[in-house]
């Protein structure tokens, strides 16, 4: 075995992975490996934060379909990684996140920047490894980066910064890759026995299609059924939005035919999804989930099998291969749903344009403090804007979406025809996410258009990364909401606490300007007409290496309420408190 320091190790490992990008701040902790960077053609893209060179790794893994990697000093740069590991986590998105820790022999010192770095991801981490030792340095970097395949999440690499240096004899790792497989015989058997009974079955496209590659799969069994479609909830991109079977996705702000759809199933198929609690709560009034349907449930996770709904039958499986394996039991069968097509596609064709005509007709909120907030304003109603961007959304686009009200309303406007188009922050929800998201989409897929969805507020929290574009020449578009407001909270004021607003109105400066300052294009928008050629022009600019901010002037009002699953009226007991009682 040849005689290398353990940078070199490191470095070869990652080059064995075909790392070709590595997003960071630079720091004196890991300084000897990135020195090896440029001869290893790794390129070094420094950020402007720590958390969104974390984004910037996801965003890149997820459209690639290859590791996102981080690396930052340590101490106070690796716990910056906290945040957008945790939404790497939910997202299911293979990032390494290279921790370099203080030295072997200071460790429990109090040295400077010290701090004990496994703990603080242990539970948004799929695999930890810690190199104890120097001559292990290439073992643990490779097993990281096979485990944030195998377990579909991020891996941390935690290496004290003396064990950079030395002398070791190693050999490198070459990368392992677990094939998964389509479920247990019997289980797959039992899937195909309810859905060739089922007269209105539904499949609910999760994100496992898009990670298993399983989309042609997935449409052959969709069309074999003629079974509706729906996306799982910020998934939109897991299912064609111009396929005739397609309806839209489910969960907050999604499309009310894809509810009133699946409403009506006596089957669901939920493929490549854990069906989270956030994507099937009642939205437009509608307590849509079916209570009766048998449920199929297909997850490569054995833990999300019956976590969140009541199951008949659970898989254990890639969604593709889970597809595959249906499709082959079922062609040669006499398959009910079939018979009963034609009424079941004529339900489908009339909700879907119920749903858009609603959609086109949709002008203004009805709730009376948004009535009377959008009266004699000249600004753009969020959803006509949202509508038109829809209208002119380029192909191919990838687009990224904060967390926020409008950001959220964006979900029923938001349609793809090829999978790893969106982008959000699942689950974990964190604002600040879209905008370094899309950067690292556009690193691994120069030649698409990436467009990021951000509120003015978590805008205010990522428009350093401009920095970002315009230094390492990244062009991308940022589309920003500017209510002057944290929107997704007024509206729990609105709604719970009588108009009293605490914390969420916000004075802005120009944002455009902001953007021209930091060396971007910026435009202000403030009419309908405008919003169409605006993102046009923006799109053009990145083939030209500009990246663009259009700052959308748009009115107060505001869609349902995040959480009204988790609120209620308050009651006050203490005399002093007793006019923010609510009946």
């Amino acid at each position: 075995m040849p005689k290398m320091t353990p940078s070199e190790a490191f470095v070869e490992t990652l080059v064995a992975h075909g790392v070709k990008h590595v997003f960071g701040i630079v720091g004196s902790a890991y300084m000897d490996a990135l020195d090896l960077f440029p001869a290893a053609g790794i390129r070094f893209i420094p950020t402007v934060h720590e958390q969104g060179a974390g984004h910037m790794a996801d965003g890149y893994a997820r459209v690639s379909g290859r590791h996102g990697v981080c690396i930052a000093q340590n101490g106070p740069g690796v716990t910056n990684f906290v945040t957008s590991t945790a939404a790497a986590f939910w997202a299911h998105s293979p990032v390494v996140v290279v921790t370099p820790e203080s030295g072997s022999m200071g460790m429990g010192l109090g040295g400077f920047q010290e701090t004990d770095q496994l703990p603080i991801f242990s539970k948004i981490t799929r695999f930890q490894g810690h190199v104890n030792n120097p001559a292990r340095m290439a073992e643990m970097t490779g097993r990281c980066f096979d485990m944030a395949m195998a377990e579909r999440g991020p891996a941390q690499l935690n290496i004290p910064r003396d064990y950079f240096y030395g002398e070791i004899t190693c050999e490198i790792p070459q990368p392992q890759r677990v094939a998964r497989g389509a479920g247990a015989e019997e289980s797959l058997d039992e899937a195909a026995d309810l859905l060739a009974k089922a007269k209105f079955p539904v499949i609910v496209a999760g994100g496992g299609i898009i990670m298993s590659g399983g989309l042609e799969e997935a449409k052959e069994l969709a069309e074999f059924l003629q079974a509706p479609v729906v996306n799982s909830y910020l998934h939109n991109d897991s299912f064609p939005a111009d396929h005739p079977l397609w309806c839209g996705p489910l969960g907050y702000q999604g499309s009310k035919a894809a509810m009133k759809i699946i409403a009506q199933a006596d089957v669901v198929l939920a493929l490549g999804t854990r069906l989270g609690p956030f994507g099937t709560l009642p939205q437009h009034g509608l307590d849509y989930w079916p209570k009766k349907a048998k449920i199929i449930q297909i997850d490569s996770d054995h833990r999300m099998l019956g976590l969140v709904k009541q199951i008949s039958v659970g898989i254990c499986g890639d969604a593709k291969a889970s597809a595959r394996a249906l499709n082959h039991r079922l062609a040669n069968r006499d398959v009910a749903a079939r018979r009963s097509a034609p009424a079941r596609l004529e339900t489908l064709k009339s909700e879907k344009e119920a749903w858009e005509k609603e959609l086109g007709a949709w002008t203004h909120e009805t709730d009376d403090w948004s009535l009377e907030v959008a009266k004699g304003v000249d600004r753009m109603h969020p959803r006509q804007m949202l509508r038109e961007l829809e209208k002119a959304m380029p192909k191919g686009a990838m687009v990224s979406t904060d967390i926020g009200n409008i950001c959220s309303v964006s979900n029923s406007y938001l349609r793809f025809r090829q999978p790893n188009s969106m982008f959000a922050a699942m689950s974990f929800g964190n604002c600040g996410y879209a905008f370094p998201t899309i950067i690292g989409t556009k690193v691994a897929a120069p030649e698409r258009p990436a467009i990021a969805y951000v509120g003015d507020g978590a805008w205010g929290m990522s428009f350093g990364e401009l920095l970002t574009c315009v230094r390492e020449e990244i062009p991308v578009t940022a589309v920003v909401f500017n209510n002057e407001q944290w929107g997704a909270e007024k509206k729990n004021q609105v709604d719970f606490y009588a108009n009293r607003f605490e914390g969420v109105n916000l004075k802005n400066p120009g944002w455009a300007e902001v953007a021209r300052t930091l060396g971007a294009e910026g435009v202000v928008v403030k009419n309908l007409g405008d919003v169409g050629e605006a993102l046009e022009k923006a799109v053009a600019a990145q083939k030209k290496g500009k990246t663009t901010v259009l700052e959308m002037l748009v009115t107060k009002e505001l869609g349902d309420p995040f959480r009204r699953d988790a609120l209620k009226k308050p009651k006050r007991l203490l005399k002093k408190y007793e006019h923010t009682n609510v009946a």
